[in-house]
This record gives structure tokens, C-alpha cells and sequence, in this order.
């Protein structure tokens, strides 16, 4: 995943506002676009966080003064610089260094910059292969990056391949043998799926600094989830990590997703949208009454919110939820009407599950509780070929205001895009106003029921408006028909403030 240097930018501030305490943000010495990013964030006065600088040891025979990796970080205008160095004997023989040319190499780096005085942070990378190949070896140097000065020692488990109790207990060693010289930190990759569960396992041994990224973001499988982390630390093992700012994590993780370009995945722990969604009667029954019967822990402490969820496996109990999340009130009749209802519009194919924003309109309008603004005539799409170019299409719509006809034309890149383009024109400037932030941030199309051509389909359909997300579905024998219910919902669910 790539960052622009504005983009690089916009996170840091982000994990300034949730509290976070160091925040690195590139190696200013192998690209321009992170020199960039330090010379931006200069500009900017962040209120919680160190912006640290990373770069590598010295290159071998060379003069740590003439090393152009930390002049770079030197002229980066930093106070904190992460530099990496070999634990891995492996490495240092591929590298053609000799073994003790490698400990200069991280003593020598280590102390120039401590001269210098920066705050160093020295990771140990593949330092738990490196401590199972060779444990003398990888142990000599960290021995050299602490009579260097560092004041952190970062411990990578950069293959990410090891197992926790591994974790713990070459982490309880350092700490025996350095934690009164010295900080332990853990760097852990989630190649093995194990980066939280190796980063707890490194704290429980003594380590003070977890290194990661929110929402596990990063090369090949990504490395430890602070969104995932933070929450442990804090909300189960007792580590004041953010204070109230905590509250902020969910939010954090959705606007950083929105930055990356990247669609929130639902089933993340903690802030992801189906972190506290309960979807069976049973389930939900028991929840309502006492929410620990089926909750680990209030989701209001992360910034997220429990979601009921409505299907064939539902019952009174998730419609009633719903309904009083909206705050509305149903006779009993009424309440078994909407059940019955929702349970004949999913046998048609809707799956309200993952269409809260559908749900509630149509909840609504079955109570009349709603008013649209605007109702649909009719819309007309028209797709144009011509050999050996890409297809155009043609949409017009005309929707109804106070009585006043609106006719619109526009064309786009496909007829769903046309009739989207068509109907943001007929909503005129006032209401577009309402909903010029929001986008649509993810579209499936799924076959309802198999069969040919002829199938039915369901679209759905996931808007976001800054760190909120509402979704919406439509099911028809014509995708152009499905994607327009579900394009309709989820403006309307902005417009009437769903």
C-alpha cells in the first residue's frame, strides 16, 4: 500500500488526535516522497506525538559521519530516529560483513546519533531468528546497540513466523539481561496471524513500546493491529495506553481505512462494523437484557456501536431493537406486521443484515413515519456501442417535488453511473448540498436465486460520509432496477438523516 507524502501526513494528525506516542514516518534517506513527509510535518504542531525518522546502520567501512542514511535523518529535523541493524547471523554472511564489523556497524551508528541528541530506537531486525539460530550472536547485538546508548531495544519478529510462548520467553531473557540498561519494544509481522497475540505475549514478558499500524496495514500480511492492541491493553490488561482518547479508535480506523483507499473490513475486532452485531432471536433477546450475556465489553469504550442485525434467524426481539434505535413506538401488531413484512421481503431475496439503512426506511414506512422529499416517475438508460470503443451510457430520470416534474439527462462510464449522475443533477443545489461528502465506497452484485441470464439479483451497496457507514440493498430480475433501489436508500437515508 502507498501513502503520498499529503496522504502520510493526514495519518500522522490522525494519530496525533487519538494520542498515540511516537509516529514514524519513513526513511528520509532511499526517497523523495518521505523527505517530503518530514519536511510537511515540520509545519504542522501536533499536541501528542514524536514523529521518529528510520534508517539503517551504517554501510560497512564506512565513517558514521560520511554515512549518507544518517545525515539524511539528521537533516529530517527529528528528535527520534528507529534504526535497524542485523541479529541474524544468516544475514550478516549473506551481506559478505564479518561478524564483528556488524557489531561496530550498530554500536558506532547508534552512538553517533545519541551524540547528536536524538532519542534512539534500535531495531533488532529478525532478532528471535536470528536468537534460535545463533543465541550468542543475536544477544552480542543488542549488547553492542545498548553500549551505543539506545534508549529503546526493538525486538522483530520480521518473517513474522514465530509462536507466542517463543515471544515470551526470548523476551523475558532480554529483559533480564538489559532491562535495567534499557526499553524493550516488540516489532511484531503477522505473516503466522499471531502479531497481537505475539505482541501481548512480549508485553506480559516486559516489553514497554509496541510497534504497528492501525488496522494491521503494512507489507506482505501486515504487522500488529494497534486498533486490535490498544483495547487489550488498556481495557483488559490494565495499561493506561490513550486515556479517554480511546474512545477515538474506531473513528481513527475508519478515516485512516478512507485514506488508504481501502474498504473497512467488517469482522475487525474491536472497531470493525460487525465487532458487536448479534443476528440470531436468541442472541439478541439476551443481549438487550444484559449486554456481557453475549458482549466482552461495552463497544461506547472503542467509539464503535452494537448492531442488530435482521434475518430468517431473527425475530420480534431484532425488530424491536431496531425500532427503538429509532425511537419509535409500535403496538404489538404493529411490531408483528414489520416482522412479517421483513421476513417476506428477504424470502423475496433482501438481506437486511447487511442493509441497516434499507431496513430502517422501510420500517419507517410501514409505521409513516417517513416522508420522502421526492418520488420517481421514471428513469430510462440507454447503452451505446460502437465497435472497438468502450461502450457509453445514457440515463434520463424524472422525479417528482412538491407536484414539480424534474427531468435530467447525463451520461457516465456504465447505466448504473448514468442514472447516479442523472438523479445527483435532479436533486438540484440545495439538497445535493446535503450529501456532497458522501460516496459510494463499495458495490457487490450477488445471483439471488442461479439460473441463466434471467436470474435474480441482489445489490449492495456501502456509503460512507466521513467515518460514517450506512448500507443499503435492492433485489430485482434487472440489475439496472436493483442497483436504483439501493442507490435511492442510501441517498435517502442520508437526506432524511437515517
Amino acid at each position: 500500500m502507498e501513502f503520498s507524502a499529503e496522504e502520510k501526513v493526514r495519518v500522522a494528525l490522525e494519530l496525533d488526535k487519538l494520542g498515540v506516542h511516537y509516529i514514524e514516518g519513513g526513511w528520509p534517506g532511499s526517497n523523495t516522497k518521505d523527505k517530503k513527509f518530514f519536511q510537511l510535518i515540520q509545519k504542522k504542531k501536533l499536541k501528542n506525538a514524536k514523529i521518529v525518522a528510520f534508517t539503517s546502520t551504517r554501510r560497512a567501512g564506512e565513517e558514521t559521519k560520511d554515512d549518507k542514511n544518517l545525515k539524511a535523518v539528521l537533516d529530517a529535523e527529528v528528535s527520534v530516529v528507529a534504526i535497524f541493524g542485523k541479529s541474524w547471523d544468516k544475514h550478516v554472511k549473506l551481506m559478505n560483513i564479518s561478524m564483528k564489523e556488524n557489531l561496530a556497524m550498530i554500536e558506532e551508528s547508534v552512538s553517533f546519533l545519541k551524540k547528536k541528541g536524538l532519542e534512539v530506537i534500535y531495531d533488532a531486525e529478525h532478532l528471535f531468528d536470528g536468537y534460535r539460530d545463533n543465541r550468542k550472536y543475536a544477544l552480542k547485538t543488542l549488547e553492542a546497540a545498548v553500549r551505543g546508548g539506545a534508549d529503546f531495544l526493538g525486538l522483530c519478529d520480521t518473517n513474522g513466523a514465530s509462536f507466542y510462548f517463543e515471544i515470551e520467553e526470548i523476551t523475558s531473557e532480554i529483559f533480564s539481561l538489559f532491562g535495567d540498561k534499557v526499553k524493550i519494544g516488540i516489532h511484531a509481522h503477522n505473516d503466522g496471524a499471531l502479531a497481537v497475540a505475539n505482541s501481548v505475549a512480549a508485553v506480559k514478558a516486559g516489553a514497554e513500546m509496541v510497534q504497528g499500524t492501525i488496522n494491521g496495514y503494512g507489507e506482505r500480511c501486515g504487522n500488529a493491529d494497534l486498533s486490535s492492541l490498544v483495547p487489550i491493553f488498556q481495557l483488559k490488561m490494565g495499561y493506561d495506553c490513550l486515556g479517554n482518547k480511546i474512545k477515538k479508535l474506531t473513528h481513527t480506523s475508519r478515516v485512516i481505512s478512507e485514506i488508504a483507499n481501502m474498504t473497512p473490513y467488517k469482522g475487525r475486532p474491536f472497531v470493525g462494523e460487525s465487532a458487536f452485531a448479534h443476528k440470531g432471536g436468541v442472541h439478541v433477546n439476551l443481549v438487550l437484557k444484559d449486554s456481557s450475556s453475549y458482549e466482552h465489553m461495552d463497544p461506547d469504550l472503542v467509539g464503535n456501536r452494537r448492531r442488530v442485525l435482521i434475518s430468517d434467524l431473527g425475530g420480534k426481539s431484532n425488530i424491536r431493537h431496531k425500532v427503538q434505535e429509532m425511537d419509535i413506538e409500535l403496538k404489538e401488531e404493529d411490531l408483528k406486521a414489520v416482522v412479517s413484512l421483513v421476513k417476506d421481503k428477504e424470502s423475496q431475496g433482501f438481506k437486511y443484515e447487511a442493509a441497516d439503512a434499507s431496513l430502517a426506511l422501510l420500517i419507517k414506512e410501514q409505521t409513516g413515519e417517513i416522508e420522502y422529499p421526492f418520488e420517481l416517475e421514471s428513469f430510462d438508460v440507454h447503452i451505446h456501442k460502437e465497435e472497438g470503443k468502450p461502450c457509453i451510457s445514457q440515463a434520463t430520470i424524472k422525479i417528482n417535488s412538491n407536484g414539480e416534474s424534474i427531468l435530467r439527462v447525463a451520461e457516465g462510464g456504465g447505466p448504473v453511473n448514468a442514472l447516479s449522475k442523472a438523479f445527483l443533477k435532479a436533486l438540484g443545489k440545495q439538497h445535493h448540498k446535503i450529501i456532497k461528502d458522501t460516496h459510494l465506497s463499495n458495490f457487490k452484485v450477488r445471483v439471488v436465486n442461479g439460473g441463466g441470464t434471467d436470474a435474480k439479483v441482489r445489490v449492495l451497496s456501502q456509503f460512507r460520509d466521513g467515518d460514517y457507514i450506512w448500507n443499503t440493498v435492492g433485489v430485482s430480475e434487472d440489475i439496472i432496477e436493483a442497483s436504483w433501489q439501493s442507490l435511492w436508500d442510501g441517498v435517502m437515508a442520508k437526506m432524511l438523516k437515517i
